[in-house]
């Protein structure tokens, strides 16, 4: 078993909300779902897990400060500021910040209202 599958409870994170807009106005068939921005802060030595999965939930993460390092498919990978990824229905990861400076990055998804 990979280390996607053993990853620590969450420790050392903090989770901003910034923006959402109800997509059900915006977007027809889109009713009942945001989307949302936040700001996550990693603290050195911070997880943020367990284990999780992104189906029904797509969205793109942008690294402004820091390294974060990204678990999925038993592969650790670093992604330091100006970087980021995205996350979809096959996205199964935790993140963490082996570094010494504190990791901050965007988050922005949709989320279903349910």
């Amino acid at each position: 078993m990979g280390d996607e599958h053993v990853a620590p409870e969450t420790r050392g994170v903090a989770v901003e909300p910034l923006v959402t807009i109800d997509l059900g106005p915006e977007i027809p068939g889109m009713g009942g779902h945001r989307l949302r921005m936040r700001r996550v802060t990693i603290e050195p030595g911070g997880v943020f897990g367990p284990v999780h999965d992104h189906r029904g939930r797509p969205g793109t993460v942008y690294v402004l400060q820091g390294t974060i390092t990204d678990h999925r498919d038993g592969v650790a990978t670093d992604y330091g500021p100006g970087v980021g990824w995205p996350e979809d229905r096959n996205t199964l990861h935790w993140l963490e910040n082996r570094g010494t400076v504190t990791a901050v990055e965007i988050s922005v998804d949709v989320v279903s209202d349910e």
